[in-house]
């Protein structure tokens, strides 16, 4: 598949696909749902310049600290956390950029998962400005949240659908503005979902992201995954997240393994590491 990828016999979207199966990520569970990267920075321009590096963004990184400014406070965390029981290892971040609620969350407009996210809220939608509303917000909210570290999943490259509020489901009114949650809000260069999905895939397959989208790789599948290079990478995830780092069937107390077997579903799932 890699030599594929390099002879340019498969798409970026491809190789993206693949590696994310190899890894054990499937679209039947949403604790491993495929994760794909976000690639762009510009969501406020009229027009979206695909020869302007300027507009992707920065593929070396994790997205929590895509923001150079969010870089301190991630390292500080790291070096200042001890757990007294010696049990959990140093982490920069304690949420994932990919688990179940994530999925939810992008993919609230659409069913079973607007039935799923209910349920998850204990039988209603979560508050408006929670809600995945707008695509400049959200990319904003990473920004300036080292605690928000989502990454995309591979419909915002061919699911035009899960932008628009179909079924006119109530979503809720934002506190400030009051403005009504309905279609998802989209950059200013996109004209309708099918546009945004349209240039956001021809982003995904330019000349910028395929001559860096092995740094993307080495940070979610690859050797910056985990160990003394992740370290180095501001990449270190709670460790439940890691696969081998628990062992559930060593567990004789049932109510702790049910514990922790929670927390590995909701908390996100680094994937293996190939």
């Amino acid at each position: 598949v890699l030599q594929k990828w390099v002879n340019r016999e498969i798409s970026n979207f491809d190789y993206l696909i693949q590696l994310n199966t190899m890894a054990g990520r499937t679209y039947n569970d949403l604790a491993q749902y495929p994760v794909f990267p976000w690639i762009l920075r510009d969501y406020t321009s009229e027009e979206l310049d695909l020869n302007n590096p300027a507009v992707f963004r920065d593929l070396s990184k994790p997205i929590g600290v895509v923001n150079e400014k969010n870089a301190k406070a991630v390292k500080e965390k790291y070096e200042n956390f001890e757990d007294p029981l010696g049990i959990i290892d140093k982490f920069h971040y304690g949420t994932h950029y990919s688990n179940a609620a994530g999925v939810m969350h992008y993919l609230i407009r659409v069913e079973p998962f607007t039935t799923l996210h209910i349920q998850l809220q204990s039988g209603r939608f979560d508050c408006a400005d929670r809600q995945f509303h707008s695509i400049p917000a959200t990319w904003q909210a990473l920004m300036d949240n080292p605690n928000d570290v989502k990454e995309l999943i591979p419909e915002f490259f061919y699911f035009p659908e899960f932008l628009e509020n179909q079924n006119g489901f109530n979503l809720g009114q934002l506190q400030i503005s009051k403005e009504v949650v309905n279609h998802v809000v989209l950059p200013k260069w996109a004209h309708s979902p099918e546009d945004f999905i349209y240039k956001h895939r021809k982003a995904l397959e330019s000349e910028y992201v395929s001559a860096h989208l092995h740094e993307w790789i080495d940070l979610i599948f690859g050797y910056k995954q985990r160990g003394p290079a992740a370290v180095e990478a501001l990449n270190v995830f709670y460790y439940c997240t890691y696969e081998g780092a628990v062992d559930l069937d060593a567990l004789t107390d049932e109510k702790e393994r049910k514990a922790l077997e929670g927390m590995i579903n909701n908390f996100g799932q680094t994937p293996c590491q190939l």
